[in-house]
């Protein structure tokens, strides 16, 4: 039993370290590189990718508020159109 719960965190501990290896090897590559236009250019790529990551995906709110406005513009179109019909002539 006792051992089971070791390995289980063994693993768990190995896979929290593979997940972010990727992420410092980026980094500690971009200090390596000795031309200073291309070190450069590497912490810029960096720094759109971590931007393309916190960017928040599209909330509910927003969608919500979006279809509210297609709905007022379908519903302004329906009411000029209504409008423009003549009415007991």
């Amino acid at each position: 039993m006792m051992g089971s719960r070791i390995q289980m965190a063994a693993a768990i501990a190995i896979g929290i370290m593979a997940g972010t290896a990727p992420a410092r090897a980026e980094v500690a590559q971009c200090r390596f590189i000795q031309a200073k236009a291309e070190r450069e250019a590497c912490y810029q790529r960096q720094e759109a990718a971590l931007a393309a990551k916190r960017k928040p995906e599209p909330s509910a709110e927003s969608k919500t508020l979006e279809t509210m406005r297609q709905m007022r513009q379908d519903d302004d179109a329906v009411y000029r159109s209504i409008n423009n019909i003549c009415r007991g002539c």
